[in-house]
């Protein structure tokens, strides 16, 4: 019966044919052990000479790198595979055979591995950082529909930015001009007024010409949008939802974080409550740590992130940033009005920032004059201020960035191996 690698646990003892590639071989003299992977997993092959025909014994000794293949065999337990079955193979039918592929197992450049990642996603640690983004992507939709939220999906050409910055990629719409999203926000806050609370998961792309490993030019967003919801209810939200996906990771990819040799004692403590602290007290702790150069009013860079990430366990949130280096929309402290109730969640290990996150205006003066001190144009956003002219509620989301989170989980040093085909600075292509 034909079967896949994730599903051989359940024929242990049967006869199945798996359709395969060859990742690796080897052979020592009478037995020739074949890596094979389908898409779902990786399983070894073993071909011994005497317990099959002489024909096949000879074609798996000469099977080329990347073939592709139907593997007959019976599955066995195997404790000494970090998958625990193998395959003990009856017969191999060769669908294609690859000549000369590309990527072998010496090591590669960057570059060249770049140049060649239609290639590079089929290897074992792409294949694991790629399992985990999509564990992190499923636990976010059962989280969210676990809670009540409607998913929403934001427009991708929109009229306007919604960060009121100049890093947009700008295209004609017609006769109009046209921007690629930054964020689905804005959107999302419309959707809000609808529908209680509510989610969208989509691309974001931001035209920052930066090298970093935390950057892509092209990335994917959850951005959820809760009405009647206030800054400490948001921050609340925020930790629940990422200890869970951390903790569905543990449980469902523990294979993967072992091929990737992911310390998990330090993703087992990610639980919430999450550690606070505001951004003066951020101030005075960058300070401390001999960060002389930074001072209020100041935005942090990675190297200032990652000191005050050094000093937690946990993930942190830093809130109450001044409000000149913050979007318009975002509410003032009531109490201290140069401040906004807002906060950054920074990732342990140098990750940097994963969630950005405020409460949003709800009042229609207060927001009209935010948009005239940014300069921005009122009928551009009239839509976005009818939400406050009718039926205003306090309201608050945030918007998580899925590849440094893939890259903090997984624990890969950069964010190019955490999206299928990475758009950077110098690269669109493949």
């Amino acid at each position: 019966m034909k079967s896949t690698i994730s599903e051989v646990s359940q024929c242990i003892g049967q006869e199945v044919t798996i359709g395969a590639w060859l990742s690796n071989k080897r052979s020592s003299g009478k037995i020739a052990f074949l890596q094979l992977r389908d898409g779902t997993g990786f399983i070894q092959g073993v071909v011994v000479k005497n317990e099959v025909e002489e024909e096949v014994f000879q074609k798996a000794k000469s099977l080329s790198q990347e073939t592709s293949l139907y593997v007959t065999g019976i599955v066995r337990e195997d404790a000494r595979s970090p998958f625990g079955y193998e395959l003990q193979v009856k017969d191999i039918q060769v669908i294609h055979e690859a000549v000369d592929y590309p990527i072998t197992p010496k090591e590669h450049g960057t570059e060249f591995l770049m140049d060649h990642r239609h290639l590079w996603l089929r290897s074992r640690k792409q294949h694991a950082v790629m399992k985990i983004r999509n564990e992190i992507i499923r636990a976010t939709y059962e989280f969210f529909n676990q809670k009540g939220f409607v998913k929403i999906d934001p427009p991708i050409l929109t009229g306007s930015a919604p960060e009121g910055t100049t890093e947009l990629f700008h295209t004609k719409y017609f006769d109009e001009d046209a921007y690629l999203s930054q964020s689905g926000q804005l959107y999302m806050e419309a959707a809000a007024m609808a529908f209680g609370k509510v989610f969208s998961f989509g691309p974001t792309f931001r035209a920052e010409k930066s090298k970093t490993r935390r950057h892509l030019i092209e990335f994917w967003m959850i951005e959820p949008e809760m009405a009647f919801y206030e800054h400490e209810d948001s921050l609340k939200l925020q930790e629940q939802y990422v200890s869970y996906i951390v903790q569905s990771v543990l449980k469902n990819c523990q294979l993967e974080l072992g091929r990737l040799e992911r310390d998990t004692s330090k993703l087992e403590n990610v639980q919430a409550p999450f550690p606070r602290i505001t951004y003066d007290e951020a101030i005075e702790l960058l300070h401390e740590k001999g960060f002389q150069d930074i001072e209020w009013g100041e935005d942090f860079g990675a190297p200032h992130e990652t000191a005050i990430a050094e000093h937690f366990e946990k993930p942190v949130f830093i809130t109450h940033y001044p409000a000149k280096i913050k979007p318009f929309y975002m509410q003032p402290d009531p109490n201290r009005p140069e401040v906004v109730l807002c906060a950054d969640l920074i990732a342990p290990e140098g990750y940097g920032e994963i969630i950005g996150g405020s409460e949003r205006i709800h009042d229609y003066d207060l927001l009209k004059k935010r948009l005239e001190e940014f300069h921005l144009s009122l009928d551009a956003y009239q839509w976005y201020l009818d939400l406050r002219k009718y039926g205003s509620v306090p309201h608050s989301g945030f918007g998580l960035g899925l590849e440094r989170t893939v890259a903090w989980i997984s624990g890969v040093e950069h964010v190019r191996e955490t999206i299928p085909f990475p758009r950077l600075l110098n690269r669109l292509y493949p």
